[in-house]
């Protein structure tokens, strides 16, 4: 009838919409960042724009690595004579064992492949270090940033250094071809975030007695 109201579009018509413009807006981010990416990566390659720039690339990235400074500081513990220094250098430890937990679960569970202009010759790698999401290198480079900041006592040239290191290692994925950029953000995201929680969970000689006794 002519004076009848319109029938109602069903619920999943009315919907459609929405989805779309998600999707479509998370294509397009997602292509931005593979694009930008790879106009960065000037050092994936020796025939790459900054090719010779690379193994300098190569050096920083090892200085951002889990395993140098897990050794590192499992050594510094074992060696530190000093009450206060083994409560920072076992938080240290700590706080480097759960970011290499962390990351090894968030690549297990993404599954984002390494960009396709990355070369496969990374130092140490473990079967999830064929994922790129997210940028471990960058989740360490923020945590320890705001370790160190947070319990060394540093003068303000050597402050500076740290932030600058931090920040060089995170770039330096992008450039070397290792990681996309949305890799690298989240990894300083989660970084930041897991000092906090180093932080709340902080190991002294009162909360992890047995710890402490085996120094």
């Amino acid at each position: 009838p002519a004076g009848a109201a319109a029938a109602p579009l069903p619920e999943e018509d009315c919907m459609k919409l929405n989805p779309s413009f998600v999707g479509i807006a998370l294509s397009s981010l997602l292509a931005i960042d593979l694009w930008a990416s790879k106009r960065l990566g000037v050092c994936a390659g020796e025939g790459s724009a900054w090719g010779s720039a690379r193994p300098l690339m190569k050096v920083i990235e090892v200085s951002g690595h889990g395993i140098p400074w897990v050794l590192g500081t499992f050594y510094g513990l074992c060696q530190s004579d000093s009450s206060a220094a083994r409560e920072v250098l076992l938080n240290l430890l700590f706080a480097l064992l759960l970011d290499l937990v962390m990351v090894t679960v968030v690549k297990g569970l993404v599954k984002r492949p390494r960009p396709t202009h990355n070369k496969m010759d990374m130092f140490v790698t473990i079967s999830v270090d064929k994922y790129s999401f997210p940028s471990g290198h960058a989740t360490r480079a923020a945590l320890v940033c705001r370790f160190v900041l947070r319990h060394l006592v540093l003068a303000i040239p050597l402050r500076v250094l740290v932030v600058l290191w931090a920040l060089i290692v995170s770039i330096s994925r992008v450039m070397l071809g290792r990681h996309n950029m949305t890799d690298v953000l989240f990894g300083l995201l989660l970084g930041y975030a897991l000092y906090g929680v180093v932080e709340h969970c902080w190991l002294s000689p009162a909360t992890a007695p047995a710890l402490f006794a085996l120094w």
